[in-house]
């Protein structure tokens, strides 16, 4: 599933992102739903401007899973836009 990232205020769904105290991503509430982050495959986290050069935009690539026997992998790219508190759900694949 692949949300549309180019509108990221009326397409982008906000999750909860629960953070390690050392700053990485530990679950993603997404629908309800919890999904945990695998500690032991690396996430990728980086920044990019948007077109006016302001402050940049926060994102996290990370592999995650839901808390149940057997369950698959799936990777989640979240954003987190200058000055807000909230994070987005770019994709999920």
């Amino acid at each position: 599933m692949t949300l549309a990232p180019e509108h990221p205020n009326c397409t982008l769904h906000e999750v909860a992102v629960r953070f390690s105290p050392g700053g990485t991503p530990m679950a993603i509430r997404h629908d309800g739903v919890i999904w945990m982050v695998d500690p032991d495959i690396h996430a990728d986290h980086w920044f990019t401007q948007d077109s006016a050069g302001d402050t940049p935009r926060e994102h996290w690539q990370v592999q995650a899973k839901l808390p149940t026997a057997g369950a698959e992998l799936r990777t989640f790219t979240l954003r987190r836009e200058p000055l807000d508190v909230a994070w987005r759900l770019e994709s999920i694949s």
